[in-house]
């Protein structure tokens, strides 16, 4: 009734029980069909890192296309503004093109460093 009571010895590292494990047949086929399975559904053409890498692209383009579009609307604006409003025509024609009005001077100063 005594040795109910005391804590069991702590097993040491012994080689032979790893060679114990290499002769159990069973553990050895579900090592020869887990492992592989196992890095195709990580590592395969349809794996969860192949997946995971999609995601991220998928997420690069969406912002990408926002980007594209939010330009396009800047665009489209300044083409509506463009096509009727003289004042947004003559800013255009200033910088844009560097065009000045008749009798103006125009003075160009470098930036001091």
């Amino acid at each position: 009734m005594d040795d109910l009571f005391y804590r069991k010895k702590k097993r040491r590292f012994d080689p032979q029980h790893i060679l114990r494990l290499f002769r159990n047949k069973r553990l050895l086929t579900a090592l020869a069909i887990g492992l592989p399975l196992v890095g195709f559904v990580l590592f395969g053409n349809r794996g969860i890192v192949q997946r995971i890498r999609l995601e991220r692209q998928h997420a690069e383009l969406q912002q990408k296309i926002r980007e594209a579009e939010a330009e396009t609307r800047r665009l489209q604006t300044e083409q509506k503004a463009l096509e009727g409003d003289p004042k947004a025509i003559e800013k255009a024609a200033r910088e844009k093109h560097g065009m000045v009005r008749d009798g103006e001077t125009v003075y160009k100063t470098t930036p001091a460093r």
